[in-house]
């Protein structure tokens, strides 16, 4: 029997993902979940074929020209890849993939729920509730807005982009969106297209971010934008912390031109600003968007099938470089 390919898995993934990897792999498993720095992983993959990391997990330039010769693939367990430097990967002949399809559902739910967490004062709300102040109801107390009928920008109409679209028009939302070009008609949906992002946001009520983090879109999000948007607009964030840019934002929350932020994803992240805390109107969650057992699952087999088809001689089906 052929020896089975030997693969670095660098965090504790779901027993479903392990139960895979201990079939058809030799698995180089991290069981205590600890975080592995750069020189760990050199280490650990000496004796790997291919690594699955995380985003947690940095690949810049100078760990992929380190790794070892073996070193055939790295199958992030990940939809992003601004962790991983792919020309560097290439330039190494290191291919590498992603899981595009595996959380789509699972972070338009939660773009959703910030959205609607936003809206709705749901974090101030839940303070009052929780520290004793809320003794009686009053009319003018509490006050959110409805996303009934409201214009809702979506910066990025890839795949989550569509989804989040998807489940908004069940708020009888109107949609906009930038993306780098415009979708075909069965697409859209009847969305309207802004070939530039400026154009949209003074437009819209609401902006969801639901781009990639790319050197074009880095602090994309900064005091000239918001100055842009709408007074009393609502800002959304479930793609990356550093597409906004966090100094502008806070600012923008705290005189009220943004009127409330849901906030998935941070600069810096999980060492956020910690003037984000102390704004009631900013509802905040610890990059949850994929937190399902559904999506988490799903992100494992997908690197897994990516791996598979590698080891077979086959084009990995998410195939970045």
């Amino acid at each position: 029997m052929a020896e089975k390919p030997s693969i670095l898995v660098t965090r504790r993934l779901p027993d479903a993902v392990l139960e895979r990897i201990a079939r058809d792999y030799e698995g180089i498993l991290n069981e205590q979940d600890v975080q592995y720095s750069a020189s760990d992983i050199l280490e650990l993959s000496s004796r790997a074929d291919a690594i699955l990391p995380c985003s947690t997990e940095k690949f810049g330039a100078d760990l992929i020209n380190a790794l070892p010769a073996r070193v055939q693939a790295i199958a992030t367990y990940s939809a992003g890849y601004d962790h991983i430097d792919l020309g560097a990967a290439k330039a190494r002949g290191i291919v590498v993939t992603n899981t595009p399809d595996a959380l789509t559902d699972s972070t338009a739910e939660i773009a959703l729920l910030c959205l609607l967490g936003a809206a709705r004062q749901a974090h101030n709300a839940g303070t009052i509730l929780r520290t004793g102040q809320w003794d009686r109801w009053e009319p003018t107390a509490m006050l959110g807005v409805e996303l009934t009928g409201k214009r809702l920008g979506i910066l990025g109409m890839g795949r989550i982009g569509r989804g989040v679209a998807k489940r908004a028009r069940g708020f009888d939302m109107e949609i906009h969106y930038h993306n780098r070009s415009q979708l075909e008609p069965a697409l859209e949906q009847g969305a309207v297209y802004h070939e530039q992002p400026e154009e949209m946001l003074p437009q819209v009520d609401i902006l969801s971010i639901n781009c990639p983090l790319s050197p074009e879109t880095h602090h994309f999000i900064n005091a000239e934008r918001i100055a842009s948007m709408r007074d009393g607009a609502i800002l959304v964030n479930t793609a990356r912390g550093p597409i906004v840019e966090d100094s502008a934002l806070i600012a923008a929350l705290r005189s009220g031109k943004i009127a409330a932020a849901g906030l998935d994803v941070f600069e810096g992240e999980p060492a956020i600003d910690p003037a984000y805390v102390d704004l009631p109107n900013a509802f905040l969650l610890p990059h949850i968007g994929s937190a399902t057992v559904e999506a988490r699952n799903a992100m494992g087999f997908h690197c897994l099938d990516n791996l598979d088809a590698w080891f077979s001689g086959k084009a990995p089906p998410n195939r970045l470089v």
